[in-house]
């Protein structure tokens, strides 16, 4: 899953792209704000992790022209300012949600899994359908009701199949989601990772549009099948 890191601290950036690395997140790392609407606009992002602090273009005002530009990426804002004030203007332009340095990393995964979830309508830590789930906490698919455990690609490319449930994603929308800036992505990438993909869950789960790319068909979504009388 690809982040969008925005913190002109180097030894904060630095440690925070680690951490994040080490938990499956691909982390493409900015230090001002003008490269940080710049990589926004290019870029399709999970989430951003947004210090207000910035060089050049200040973070609120990153976020507020994100926003009048339609932009609907989820924005966690990381920041040391710890104002009633400061908070409740990031939240007005538009941040979902707002966390203090110094923090607990496990805090801030766990805020950014919540704001994950509200972008793709889900209360809770499972999305997907009755034939196929995934679970954001544990990266883990169930299929059938049989678990299985993913590496960190194969869950960013699961979870961007199963946020467009029967959409058609091309190469170039699945490369974007899977890899962050200098990772070396070679022309059949997708290919093998779907293939292993289809070892793990069946060879009908995720089906190819010849020419256009591939996609997990639409079943009963979850929500639904939860409402349905006992």
């Amino acid at each position: 899953m690809r982040v969008l890191l925005v913190e002109d601290d180097e030894m904060i950036g630095q440690s925070l792209k680690q951490a994040l690395g080490s938990n499956g997140f691909s982390v493409d790392w900015v230090k001002d704000g003008v490269l940080a609407q710049s990589a926004l606009a290019d870029g399709d992002y999970a989430c951003m992790l947004l210090d207000l602090g910035l060089p050049k273009r200040d973070g609120i005002e990153v976020l507020r022209k994100a926003r009048s530009m339609g932009d609907h990426t989820p924005v966690l804002v990381l920041t040391a300012r710890d104002g009633i004030d400061d908070r409740i203007n990031g939240l007005d332009v538009g941040a979902d949600d707002y966390i203090l340095k110094p923090y607990d990393f496990r805090e801030l995964l766990a805020r950014m899994r919540a704001v994950i979830r509200r972008r793709d309508g889900a209360a809770h830590s499972v999305i997907g359908s009755n034939e196929v789930q995934l679970d954001i906490t544990t990266r883990e698919v169930v299929v059938v009701g049989e678990r299985s455990q993913l590496s960190a690609r194969e869950f960013a490319l699961l979870h961007a199949l199963l946020e467009r449930p029967g959409a058609i994603l091309s190469r170039e929308q699945l490369e974007n989601r899977i890899y962050g800036w200098g990772e070396e992505v070679s022309s059949n990438a997708v290919d093998v990772l779907i293939h292993g993909m289809r070892r793990k869950l069946g060879a009908d789960t995720i089906r190819n549009v010849r020419g256009l790319g591939w996609r997990i068909a639409a079943g009963t979504p979850i929500a639904a099948r939860q409402e349905e009388p006992q």
